[in-house]
């Protein structure tokens, strides 16, 4: 393997990779540096998540840069503002040596006003989510008629989130002569039209197989019941004491839900989500990164870009809409050569999901029995056992107090004393788990469920849309259609289910006679969109959806103007423009209580003591 010196890189650069620890460069890094300082041909890589993409890009710009010119000279979009926050402080580490080098990043939800300001300053690398960058085009504050380099990170997932209008509009004021670097985890068809469209014969690095899943990651997953999810995630985290991990949730409902319900439980845990301002943000993903939390529950797009290493799990609540997603989510864990375990929590009827995800990552998915009590017992004592093995003495802070600790404790001998000692950290967890039912009688279960299903479905309408897989219609597409109606921000996309001449999709039911209005002249490809609400016929024999104003399915039933249907199912998901311009503002929940102190009584405290490291 080359070294850092070897790829042509200067010694400003050379001594602040030295700072960060950097030694070795990646198979990514090795591959794209030389390619970019030497060519200026355009560039289609390839990497999995967590392997160095951000220096591959961002070091032979650094090198090439005209730090005397303080006009833009690069711009690098990427999907979310997470995502392009931590690539904008990547450059910042890199070029912390090289004078006049300045970075900005732009982003909704943050002050636009201020990121002008930087903008007049002069800045060489602008960092952007789309809808940010293309608001600040529009004002002409943002001048890209010059730029030398055009790089655009975790492409599949821009065009996932219905981000192809803004790349576009970004692309017609870039020069014709500038060099396009497109960097993927995964090149789905929508990306390679990208390539063909927007790049002029391409050169193509990969490191590692496309569209696989990282050898360093183990996937596996439980068969449980709706009712049993969360009980089943709860049990999955007790039998590994150690655990630290992301928890990916479809929605934002759900991904506070299962956060507040981890904390009650006792789980240093928290939620990331589209509704947090940017400041919530920041702050969660700080105790995230130092340890504080232990488990941070979020959905697809906020958990976008998140660089954190050592996770030991990621844990899929549901899966994903798209097959893509899964490679995203699992590349979380298993990074710089470490190893990792992506687990999946799916229903029976959920099993056929599995198989298009294993044909894509090239991997099985090993099932797993959801742990008993009495496994999970035994895990922790051990750990337990372990940690109190580990543990260093301060002998400084301690020694005063040991006389004192050896008389109260004169007459026990040395059984007794580890007995007692055990006994005080596991009684609660044994009292806990005492004769906990067995999770993995699905069968059982699933007939318990369908004596008394949950409700959920009243957060959510379900429409009918004219539209399918014959219109060339897809998940991805769908959502970009529904973002471009600006029906508000943030709204909550459901169920997406696409069909061949018609499809079905739910959102938050608080938008329905919004959604209706928003799509009266909405067009496809030419073709006029019909968007109807659509309601689920009680279960007694068939469970077709029928729209209100008669049984037609092929969508040539009137528009209905109002009226409210539920419909939500435990295939919900959430998309949304968390990369957008001022469409991204996010209402400030500041006032909201420090949720790490809330403990219930009843349940082992995992946050403190018995397996978990004391913060």
């Amino acid at each position: 393997m080359s070294t850092f010196l070897e790829l042509g890189l200067n010694e400003e650069i050379l001594k602040a990779l030295t700072d960060l620890g950097y030694e070795k460069p990646s198979e990514i890094q090795e591959k794209a540096i030389p390619q970019v300082i030497s060519s200026t041909d355009d560039l289609k890589a390839f990497a999995q998540t967590g392997t160095g993409k951000t220096a591959a890009f961002s070091l032979p710009v650094l090198q090439l840069l005209d730090a005397n010119s303080k006009s833009t000279q690069a711009i690098i979009l990427s999907p979310t503002r997470e995502l392009a926050v931590q690539i904008g402080n990547n450059i910042k580490d890199f070029s912390k040596y090289m004078k006049g080098v300045n970075v900005l990043t732009v982003y909704g939800g943050a002050n636009i006003d201020e990121q002008i300001r930087g903008l007049k300053k002069g800045v060489q690398i602008v960092v952007g989510t789309p809808g940010r960058t293309v608001d600040l085009i529009k004002r002409k504050q943002l001048k890209l008629d010059n730029i030398k380099w055009l790089i655009l990170d975790e492409a599949d997932e821009m065009l996932n989130m219905g981000f192809k209008d803004e790349l576009d509009q970004v692309l017609e004021v870039t020069p014709d002569d500038k060099q396009t670097l497109l960097f993927s985890a995964t090149f789905p068809r929508e990306v390679e039209s990208i390539a063909r469209n927007y790049m002029n014969n391409p050169a193509e690095i990969s490191a590692g197989q496309k569209n696989t899943g990282s050898d360093n990651v183990s996937n596996e997953y439980y068969v449980v019941t709706e009712r049993n999810r969360y009980p089943a995630l709860k049990r999955i985290a007790d039998a590994n004491p150690d655990v630290y991990g992301i928890v990916f949730c479809r929605t934002k409902r759900e991904t506070a839900q299962v956060a507040d319900n981890l904390i009650q439980d006792g789980y240093n845990a928290d939620a990331l989500h589209g509704d947090l301002s940017q400041a919530q943000r920041d702050g969660v993903m700080q105790k995230f990164r130092n340890k504080s939390l232990q488990i941070l529950v979020a959905t697809d797009v906020a958990a976008r870009g998140l660089d954190v290493n050592n996770l030991t799990h990621v844990i899929n609540y549901k899966l994903p809409d798209q097959t893509e997603a899964y490679t995203h989510r699992s590349g979380r864990t298993g990074r710089a050569g470490n190893k990792g375990i992506s687990i999946a929590l799916i229903t029976n009827k959920e099993i056929g999901k599995l198989r298009p995800i294993e044909r894509k990552i090239k991997k099985k998915f090993e099932k797993k029995v959801v742990p008993t009590g009495e496994e999970i017992c035994k895990s922790q004592l051990f750990s337990l056992i372990h940690n109190v093995k580990e543990t260093e003495v301060n002998h400084e802070q301690i020694d005063t107090y040991l006389e004192s600790i050896y008389s109260s404790l004169e007459g026990l001998d040395r059984e007794e004393l580890i007995q007692k000692f055990v006994s005080v950290e596991f009684n609660k967890f044994l009292k806990y788990y005492s004769n906990a039912r067995d999770l993995n009688d699905v069968e059982r279960d699933r007939r318990s469920d369908e004596r008394g299903k949950s409700r959920d479905d009243e957060n959510m309408t379900r429409f009918f849309i004219n539209l399918g897989r014959k219109d060339n219609l897809n998940p991805g597409k769908l959502i970009g259609l529904i973002n471009e109606q600006n029906i508000t921000n943030n709204v909550e996309i459901g169920q997406i289910e696409i069909l061949d001449t018609f499809s079905f999709f739910e959102l938050d039911k608080n938008f329905t006679d919004e959604t209706i209005s928003a799509f009266t002249d909405a067009s496809f490809n030419g073709r006029n969109v019909n968007v109807e609400i659509t309601e689920k016929k009680k279960r007694s024999g068939g469970g077709r959806d029928r729209r209100r104003g008669g049984d037609d399915r092929r969508g040539r039933g009137r528009r209905f103007e109002g009226g409210r249907s539920g419909g939500r199912s435990d295939r919900s998901s959430s998309r949304r423009r968390d990369g957008g311009g001022d469409r991204n503002n996010s209402y400030d929940r500041q006032d909201r209580p420090d949720r790490s102190d809330r403990r219930s009584s009843d349940k082992p405290d995992r946050s403190a003591g018995f397996g978990r490291k004391r913060k």
